[in-house]
C-alpha cells in the first residue's frame, strides 16, 4: 500500500524529489511517499504561500474561513467519508496505536474545530471577532485590527496523531500563510486535512503547503526559518533551541516543549460509590495515546482519608489498566523505548526492598506498570507507555514542595475533588507554574481555545494596528465635506 503524504501549491514543477517512508503493522506495510523540495523549490513554495496570503486568504472574512474548516471537520469526523476511513486504516499502522484509540481519540479531538467551538476559540482571545476583518472601534476611542503574519512555518512533532490541526488551524485563522513540516512519525494527518480545504474552496489552494524534510537539516531549515514571520516549534528542548537559535531576531518564535502533567484525587472522590469511577478516568488518561501527549499523567497523587485508600486506589488502577489492555492493547514499542521501560521498572523493582511501603504492580509481559509509594513524595516523571505512579498524601501543600522545582515543565493537572478543593487547590498549583486544571478523565482532550502552556492561540500570532484617536480627529480636518 502506498500514500502521498504532504501538500504541494502548484510552483510549475512537478518533478519532485520522493522520500519514502515505511509503517508496517500486524504484516501490512505502507509506504509514505513525501516530497523532499530542494532549495530552489522551497522558495518557489516560500514566494506562492506569501503571495496567495495578500491576494487571496486576507480576502476572506472571518466567518467565511470558520466555514471553510466547520465543513473539513465534518467530513472528518464523518465514519462514511473517504478522508475519515483513510485515517482510520492507515493511522493505526502509521503509529502503531490501537484502531479504537484511533477512533475515540479522533472524534473526540475533532470536535473542538466545530464552528461553534472555534467561534468560541477566536472570542476567548479577541473578544471581538470582526477584529480579523477590520478596524473596529476601542472603548478609550480610536479603532484597533488584527492582523495576521504573511507566512507562519510550524515545525510539528508526531507523538500525537492530528496534533498539527491546533496551530494549523490557528494561523487560518489568523488569515496567514502556512507551510507546516510534519514529522517522520506521523507524516499524513496534516497533509489530508490540507487537500481537503482546497477541495472544499479551491481558492486557498496555494495559500499553505505541507512538507517534510529529515530532522536537523539545517540547510532547508534555515532558508524557511530566514523567511519566516513567526516560526511555532514543537519537540524537545535541544530541537527548539536549534530552532530559535537560527530564527532572527525579528521574527516571532513560539516554542511548545515537552511537558508534564499529573493527576490529583481528594479523599472527597473516593467513597463506596464513586471510587470506581474515580479510578476509570484515571485509567482512561493513562492509555489514551500511551501518555505520549503533554498533558497525560506521569503520577496520581490520591489523598488519605476515603474509604477506598491510597494503595487500595493503586491495586484498583492496576485492575483497571489491565482491563483497558484486553479491550484497547498497547502500541508496540521501539528498542529504545522497551529498554527504558525494562531499566525503569527494574529500579523500582529493587527499590521495594529498601521500602516496605512500596508496591510495583504489572503484568507478566509489562504492557502496564503501577506504582505504589507511601513514604517517597518526590515528584518523578514515569517513562511513559502505561506507567503511572501512585502517591498519597495528607494535604496539597505537602506536595507544593516536591513539584515547584519543576516549574517550567509543568502543564495539566486532572483533579477529582470537591468544588471547595477545586479551586483551593488550583489556586496552590497555579502559583508554581501549572497551567491547565481539568477534570480526571478529560487530561487528554483539551477545550477549544485553551491557553497552551499559558499563552495564547491567537494572539501569539497576530499583531494588532492601532488608529488612535488624534489621527481620526485631525483626518476630520481634510474631509472634502468640511467648509
Amino acid at each position: 500500500m502506498r500514500e502521498v503524504a504532504g501538500y504541494i501549491p502548484d510552483i510549475g514543477e512537478e518533478d519532485f524529489q520522493k522520500k519514502i517512508l515505511i509503517f508496517k503493522r500486524n504484516d501490512i506495510e505502507i509506504e509514505v511517499e513525501i516530497p523532499l523540495l530542494t532549495i530552489e523549490q522551497i522558495n518557489k513554495v516560500i514566494d506562492k504561500v506569501k503571495k496567495a496570503n495578500t491576494e487571496i486568504l486576507k480576502s476572506f472574512s472571518v466567518v467565511e474561513i470558520l466555514n471553510i474548516i466547520d465543513k473539513a471537520i465534518d467530513r472528518l469526523l464523518d465514519r462514511t467519508t473517504s478522508y475519515r476511513q483513510k485515517a482510520e486504516q492507515q493511522l493505526p499502522i502509521i503509529t502503531g496505536y490501537d484502531e479504537e484509540v484511533i477512533r475515540l481519540g479522533l472524534t473526540s479531538y475533532l470536535k473542538k474545530f466545530r464552528k461553534h467551538e472555534l467561534q468560541r476559540f477566536v472570542l476567548e482571545d479577541l473578544g471581538n471577532p470582526l477584529l480579523l476583518d477590520d478596524f473596529q472601534p476601542r472603548i478609550k476611542g480610536g479603532f484597533s485590527k488584527a492582523v495576521g503574519p504573511n507566512l507562519i512555518t510550524h515545525i510539528w512533532s508526531g507523538n500525537v496523531p492530528a496534533l498539527p490541526l491546533w496551530s494549523f488551524i490557528s494561523a487560518l485563522l489568523a488569515k496567514s500563510g502556512n507551510i507546516g513540516k510534519v514529522s517522520s512519525a506521523e507524516p499524513l494527518f496534516a497533509g489530508w486535512f490540507a487537500r481537503l480545504l482546497v477541495e472544499i474552496e479551491p481558492k486557498l489552494a496555494d495559500c499553505f503547503a505541507v512538507i517534510w524534510w529529515k530532522g536537523g537539516d539545517k540547510e532547508r531549515e534555515t532558508c524557511i526559518l530566514e523567511q519566516s514571520d513567526v516560526v511555532v516549534g514543537y519537540g524537545s528542548n535541544g530541537t527548539l533551541e536549534s530552532l530559535r537559535s537560527r530564527t532572527p531576531i525579528t521574527s516571532r518564535f513560539l516554542a511548545y516543549g515537552h511537558k508534564i502533567s499529573f493527576g490529583v484525587i481528594s479523599h472527597t472522590s473516593l467513597d463506596s460509590q464513586k471510587s470506581f469511577g474515580t479510578v476509570r478516568q484515571a485509567a482512561l488518561d493513562v492509555i489514551r495515546y500511551d501518555q505520549q501527549g503533554c498533558y497525560s499523567p506521569h503520577i496520581i497523587y490520591v489523598q488519605h482519608g476515603g474509604n477506598v485508600s491510597p494503595r487500595e486506589f493503586a491495586r484498583y488502577m492496576a485492575h483497571e489498566l489491565d482491563n483497558l489492555e484486553k479491550r484497547y492493547p498497547r502500541r508496540s514499542l521501539s528498542m529504545e523505548e522497551s529498554a527504558a521501560l525494562a531499566s525503569w521498572r527494574q529500579k523500582e523493582e529493587m527499590s521495594v526492598f529498601f521500602d516496605s511501603q512500596k508496591e510495583v504492580l504489572g503484568n507478566t509481559t509489562h504492557d502496564w506498570t503501577v506504582v505504589y509509594e507511601e513514604e517517597d513524595i518526590n515528584f518523578t516523571p514515569s517513562c511513559l507507555n502505561r506507567v503511572i505512579k501512585v502517591i498519597a498524601f495528607e494535604k496539597i501543600e505537602d506536595l507544593i514542595p516536591t513539584i515547584e522545582p519543576h516549574r517550567a515543565f509543568l502543564q495539566t493537572i486532572g483533579i477529582a475533588g470537591s468544588p471547595k478543593e477545586l479551586f483551593h487547590w488550583a489556586e496552590s498549583l497555579g502559583r508554581i507554574g501549572v497551567t491547565r486544571i481539568t477534570a480526571l478523565g478529560s487530561m487528554t482532550s483539551p477545550e477549544a481555545g485553551w491557553h497552551h502552556d499559558g499563552r495564547f492561540n491567537l494572539l501569539d500570532l497576530i499583531n494588532m494596528v492601532d488608529i488612535e484617536s488624534s489621527a481620526e480627529v485631525y483626518s476630520e480636518k481634510f474631509a472634502p465635506y468640511v467648509d
